[in-house]
């Protein structure tokens, strides 16, 4: 398992995901075979639960600053949470 780490720094996030679409990829080559889109689902489950905890904790728990940031609606980003079982109020500030 790949952990992904967001920074401020552009550069170190390009490569990181690089790095993790390299090992995905090396990883599932046998399945490219048997049935087509199983990397861009692969890339997703590893991807998007992490990215929107971080993006989460950066925002404080606040969802429409991490929508806003994300590039998503709200509401979608509200499906996504529910869907991916984030508890959102571990980064709320009291």
């Amino acid at each position: 398992m790949t952990t992904l780490l967001i920074t401020d720094n552009g550069f170190k996030t390009k490569e990181a995901l690089k790095k993790m679409a390299a090992q995905i990829i090396a990883f599932e080559r046998d399945l490219f075979n048997e049935k087509e889109g199983v990397l861009y689902k692969s890339v997703l489950e590893a991807i998007e639960k992490p990215l929107i905890e971080q993006t989460l904790e950066r925002t404080e728990g606040n969802q429409l600053k991490a929508a806003r940031l994300l590039g998503l609606n709200r509401n979608t980003l509200r499906t996504k949470i529910k869907k991916l079982e984030i508890n959102v109020e571990k980064w709320k500030t009291a």
